[in-house]
């Protein structure tokens, strides 16, 4: 067992995290559920839970429901176990407390969707003004030139920025986080921790509940619907990213100009992965209306789904911007697509986005901590 908790100071717990650890111990005091997800399987290593272990514990979950429906605890019993609820409130206390900086991450998580609506509607007004100091005509005929209505170092200084920005505070923010987990997990990363969690993070592993049946939705009944939505959206980022990397590489070493044609890497890449960041993202809705209001923190359905809006909106002006590149209306699309981007990117370090990076930084802590034991 891990002696680390009695090496650590003890913190004031917050309410969610009080919960989440009563919860714990229950739990591992009954360990029906030791052979399921990381989770439990880390869980069995502690004797008691210090904030650093809570939070480590909540960014493993995946909500994949399995423990509440095998739960004999769960509600209605008066000890009333949840611990995909309790993972979730305290994911999202992760994702703004260590978020830099902080009172940003604060203002996300109580207004997430006013703070984008804004972030949306301001990059659109600047670029609109952009467009008029430009001399450009919104609804013009450019020819799928986007570089006709907004320059090429304008795009590239502009989303460049945001970029680096964005990821810089992510950083940060996992720089704190695995400083916190290196509390109670103190040994230095191998090789063989980085291809095993690798390999979990790519494959959704633990959103098969860890045992290969799937999730539970709205029954008992096991699938496997959401993780193959979660592969959609998640590979469909990964395509779209990687047609920007080609973009960029046809540009500046081919000198190769856009609009590229239908056949080109660029436009072969952003295709596939804009389909799969529509048909993903519109499962995942689905789902966060159908699922059961036990799993996970329904309070959180509102941020959920706006995040899912947004990606929506980036995904379907992206391929509209393909097929209506050579008309009119490319002008206007051009505008909203950029604009929704530059949100998507400034709100990484502070939004739902964020959750795959603590989730993959605590699969590898995870792993260090298996060799370990």
């Amino acid at each position: 067992m891990s002696t680390a908790n009695q090496l650590i100071p003890v913190v004031q717990l917050s309410k969610n995290e009080q919960e989440a650890a009563a919860a714990l111990q229950i739990c591992n005091a009954c360990r029906y559920c030791e052979s399921f997800c990381a989770v439990f399987q880390a869980m069995t290593h502690r004797l008691s839970f210090n904030r650093a272990d809570i939070h480590y514990l909540a960014n493993i979950c995946h909500n994949c429901g399995n423990c509440l429906h095998a739960c004999q605890y769960a509600p209605p019993h008066e000890f009333g176990v949840n611990i995909p609820k309790a993972m979730a409130k305290v994911r999202l206390e992760t994702y703004q407390n260590f978020s830099i900086p902080r009172f940003l991450g604060q203002l996300y998580q109580k207004a997430g969707i006013t703070m984008v609506s804004l972030l949306t509607l301001t990059f659109t007004f600047f670029l609109l003004v952009t467009t008029f100091f430009n001399n450009n005509s919104l609804f013009g005929l450019y020819q799928g030139n986007f570089y006709s209505i907004f320059p090429h170092n304008f795009l590239a200084i502009t989303f460049g920025s945001i970029f680096i920005l964005a990821f810089l505070l992510l950083g940060l923010g996992l720089t704190n986080f695995w400083r916190q987990t290196s509390q109670v997990i103190k040994n230095q990363v191998k090789a063989v921790d980085i291809k095993d969690a690798t390999k979990d993070i790519l494959t959704l592993k633990y959103l098969d509940g860890g045992h290969g049946k799937g999730c539970n939705e709205d029954s008992d009944r096991y699938t496997l619907i959401r993780r193959r939505f979660h592969h959609l959206t998640m590979y469909g980022f990964l395509l779209c990213f990687l047609a920007t990397i080609f973009a960029t590489g046809y540009h500046y070493f081919l000198g190769l100009e856009a609009p590229y044609p239908f056949f080109s890497l660029p436009v072969i890449f952003g295709t596939v992965g804009g389909l799969g960041l529509i048909i993903g993202p519109v499962g995942l809705l689905y789902l966060n209306v159908k699922r059961d209001p036990l799993h996970g923190d329904a309070k959180q359905k509102p941020m959920d789904r706006g995040f899912i809006f947004l990606l929506l909106i980036i995904s379907v002006t992206g391929l509209a911007l393909l097929g209506f590149r050579n008309t009119s209306a490319m002008g206007i699309l051009l505008i909203i697509h950029l604009a929704s981007v530059m949100t998507f990117f400034l709100t990484i370090p502070f939004g739902k986005f964020a959750h795959g990076f603590y989730r993959s930084t605590a699969l590898l802590k995870f792993q260090i901590e298996q060799r370990n034991n």
